[in-house]
């Protein structure tokens, strides 16, 4: 697929309308699924806590849903870890009352995304493409959940993978240029520049680093294709911001696969202030910035989903 027309579907995309989710009552919520996640997280933010900055509990490893047993995706993994709670696992309301248990009075619910597909026509080639809408629906921790025979191991055996294996093992990686002033992606040469290891104040922070420009170096053309990469962005421009955002939020990602739990993050007073600016302005940029950090680290890790829209 060519960049123009990708563009033209993703310009389609922007102007689908906002879906709706029905909850267990039958009535229609009257906020936008962006607007509802986006007001979450900037509820966080204003508390102090980033939630793309929380260290992943190493021994828990990502939110799944009970039932299936899947690991939740995106920008879930982010709102579900900022819950606090010990276990895991997550069940629906519906999947709770299947296995004869109930959610506790007054206990609060966390909204996860999943992606519908709609079938969209092409107005020049008439071409009908499949495009991405995001939907909603809450779920409910264990602990928050009374009546289950059979509880899972509340802290299964997190699968991780080696730091520098995920390094190592990246298809299509660019070279990696060690010896600069500070680290980078060059979207012309297609390298990497990293400060050497030394220069660092931790293993952490090395790799948490070094992960963060492998993000940005799958927008490339011959990658991902993202337009945050591919297109020239001037520093402070919105697409500038989106960028870093998919690069911290894929990071972050790819730390929780490495079993990193401690990095040196910025949650200065400024750094808030700046996305609590951004997401006030755009709703829609966190849900899409997540989805897209997430296609991120699946393509450095070598993840293929067969259903590649559910957001669980």
């Amino acid at each position: 697929m060519n960049t123009n027309h990708q563009n033209q579907i993703n310009a389609r995309l922007q102007n689908q309308p906002d879906q709706f989710s029905t909850g267990s009552t039958g009535t229609s919520n009257r906020s936008s699924v962006y607007d509802i996640i986006t007001e979450r997280v900037i509820a966080l933010l204003e508390q102090g806590t980033i939630p793309w900055q929380k260290p992943f509990n190493v021994k828990r490893g990502f939110p799944r849903n009970l039932v299936s047993k899947k690991p939740y995706r995106g920008i879930n993994v982010f709102l579900l870890h900022s819950m606090h709670y010990e276990s895991p696992f997550f069940l629906t309301f519906n999947q709770a009352h299947q296995l004869g248990a109930h959610i506790r009075k007054g206990e609060k619910a966390c909204p996860v995304v999943f992606w519908k597909q709609i079938e969209v026509e092409d107005k020049d080639t008439h071409e009908i493409e499949k495009i991405p809408i995001a939907r909603y629906y809450h779920v409910w921790n264990l602990a928050q959940i009374d009546g289950l025979s059979e509880l899972p191991d509340p802290t299964p055996e997190a699968t991780t993978t080696a730091p520098a294996e995920i390094v190592a093992n990246m298809p299509q990686r660019p070279e990696i240029k060690y010896g600069m002033a500070k680290a980078f992606y060059s979207p012309s040469g297609d390298f990497v520049g990293m400060p050497n290891r030394e220069r660092f104040t931790s293993e952490d922070n090395f790799w948490g680093t070094i992960y963060h420009e492998l993000v940005h170096s799958t927008g490339a053309a011959h990658r991902l294709n993202r337009p945050t990469i591919t297109e020239e962005n001037s520093f402070g421009s919105e697409e500038y911001s989106r960028e870093e955002l998919i690069a911290e939020m894929g990071s972050a990602f790819l730390c929780g696969q490495a079993g990193i739990a401690e990095r040196t993050l910025n949650n200065s007073a400024a750094y808030l202030q700046n996305w609590l600016e951004a997401l006030k302005n755009d709703h829609k940029l966190i849900v899409q910035a997540a989805a897209q950090a997430q296609k991120a680290a699946d393509f450095i890790l070598g993840t293929k989903f067969e259903d590649a829209t559910a957001g669980n």
